[in-house]
């Protein structure tokens, strides 16, 4: 009877593994909750659109919202949210590397241009030894110099792509100053610098749209699809089920039209790609 009794322990136990792992560990606790870290603007607001849907696929969606750019992977790393969404997979690849951190794209939801928006300077037409903004992290400073040479105001060394850092510019006919700040501190710099370079999701919190842009990325540039901002997951759960009723709800057609009437330009649906 003993013997019987233990089987059937065992068999419980067994069950309930398959089950808990079938539907993947979530930071609650519970099976039936997604609790994802994100910026307040875009990425929040997506999310709390795309909230009904997650729900009839019968979780819910728990969402915490951080201003700055290293605490929503470190919690996620540690297991303190499910999720996270905020970030470009060159940051995400960046990071891993600099902090050890086991994190991974389980695909894109959305795109926001890249601009460089007037401070003291209503142009691009600014004056010799202007002061330019560009975020100080090594992935959106590559892609804020790339913009900049886009717009004609600086040169790069050939080849120095989206690795570029301000040593790899080779002509500065205007021998400008770029300035390196974090990039939630850009649009709170505009008073003291000609011209800024700003994430599309901060500008957004500062009250810009794309089309208050001096310069923004083409739609059809490689920034489109390079820095698409992406769902991030520890690699332990790239396969959970939580994270296919999460991107399914994310790149649904009801989300990308809530982006696009939203936002106006200033963030693009990327429907996972």
């Amino acid at each position: 009877m003993k013997k019987v009794l233990s089987l059937l322990v065992v068999i419980c136990l067994l069950f309930t593994f398959v089950s808990c792992g079938k539907k993947g560990s979530t930071a609650s606790g519970q099976s039936n909750k997604i609790v994802i870290a994100a910026s307040p603007s875009p990425h929040a607001e997506i999310l709390e659109f795309a909230k009904s849907k997650v729900e009839a696929a019968g979780y819910e969606l728990v969402i915490r919202e951080f201003s700055d750019y290293v605490q929503p992977n470190l919690v996620t790393d540690n297991g303190e949210v499910d999720a996270n969404y905020f970030q470009h997979v060159p940051y995400l690849e960046d990071f891993n590397k600099e902090r050890g951190t086991k994190l991974v794209s389980v695909g894109s939801v959305h795109y926001e241009p890249f601009g460089i928006y007037a401070g003291t300077s209503k142009s691009l037409e600014v004056s010799e030894g202007s002061k330019i903004a560009v975020p100080n992290d090594v992935t959106n400073e590559a892609r804020a110099l790339n913009l900049l040479e886009s717009a004609g105001l600086i040169k790069l060394k050939q080849g120095a792509g989206l690795t570029a850092t301000k040593l790899d510019i080779v002509d500065n006919p205007l021998k400008l100053d770029i300035v390196e700040l974090e990039a939630a501190q850009i649009p709170r710099s505009l008073g003291s610098v000609a011209l800024s370079c700003m994430n599309g999701n901060y500008a957004l919190d500062a009250g810009y749209k794309v089309k208050d842009a001096l310069f923004v990325e083409k739609a059809d540039s490689i920034a489109a699809t390079t820095y698409a901002n992406i769902i991030c997951v520890h690699e332990k759960n790239k396969n959970a089920e939580f994270v296919k009723v999460l991107m399914d709800a994310l790149t649904s057609t009801d989300v990308a039209d809530f982006i696009n009437n939203k936002y106006e330009g200033s963030v693009l649906p990327s429907l996972g790609r």
